[in-house]
């Protein structure tokens, strides 16, 4: 623990820290202001200052944290986790592949990974796009896989999920309950993959603990503000900066 405590006061850079601090804190204001968008947010900015081997890991306790929060206050969490076992099950296996060999991934093919995810995410908000999908186990584990591969590589894998639900046209309630179960179904593994790909180590987990007390107050931020700011303009205005971001990541990947 003291050789943990002495790496981080090694590496700690008040600049770096303050930035740190309103990223997360934005990301957490979009979070609890739209529900949705955590790790997009954070993605979009942590991208352009570290490299995304050292950005994604500082995202996982906050994952967990506001995710355990969301399914933590959603009804009949039994007929949830009954009825998106499969998808869960395949999220979780691999989401857990998929973060092992983070470490070994090229940049560029990270950076595309987290483009992709953003360009996603927002086209999916800003359009509404909806894809014809049947009940059948089937489609539950082909969301999974694709859903987890997104996520082990990027550490978002909301737009996938969301997707298959607005296809699933669950009512609002439920989908609040179902992406909680999903998204924390997936931050586990996702954090032992880490772990073992040597990306999510001790003084990151510290750094990743203290970005969570950011995140929650900004979530508690967020939240005053549904009933003061138009919520309507704010979320164009958020997903279309993710959308610019994301294909500028995708641009730079590229290239």
């Amino acid at each position: 623990m003291t050789e943990i405590i002495t790496q981080l006061i090694a590496s700690f850079d008040l600049g770096q820290a303050l930035l740190l601090v309103v990223i997360f804190l934005f990301a957490a204001i979009v979070k609890g202001f739209l529900g949705i968008g955590l790790p997009a947010a954070s993605m979009a900015f942590l991208t352009l200052v570290m490299p995304p081997t050292e950005a994604i890991p500082l995202l996982w306790l906050s994952i967990l944290g506001t995710n355990f929060l969301q399914f933590a206050h959603a009804p009949n969490k039994k007929s949830i986790m009954k009825e998106y076992w499969v998808f869960a099950l395949a999220i979780s296996l691999s989401i857990f592949v998929t973060s092992m060999f983070i470490a070994d991934y090229p940049t560029a093919l990270l950076t595309v990974s987290i483009g992709v995810a953003m360009v996603l995410f927002s086209l999916n908000l800003l359009l509404g796009i909806k894809i014809n999908i049947g009940p059948s186990r089937g489609w539950h584990l082909g969301f999974g896989v694709l859903s987890g591969v997104l996520g082990g590589m990027s550490s978002i894998w909301s737009p996938t999920v969301a997707m298959f639900l607005v296809a699933r046209n669950i009512s609002k309630e439920q989908f609040i309950g179902v992406t909680g179960f999903l998204f924390l179904a997936g931050v586990l593994p996702l954090g032992a993959g880490q772990v073992v790909a040597g990306i999510l180590t001790g003084p990151i987990l510290i750094k990743s603990a203290l970005a969570l007390c950011v995140v929650l107050v900004g979530f508690h931020i967020g939240e005053k503000l549904r009933s003061r700011v138009s919520q309507e303009l704010f979320r164009k205005a958020v997903l279309l900066a993710f959308l610019i971001m994301g294909l500028r990541l995708i641009a730079i990947g590229l290239l």
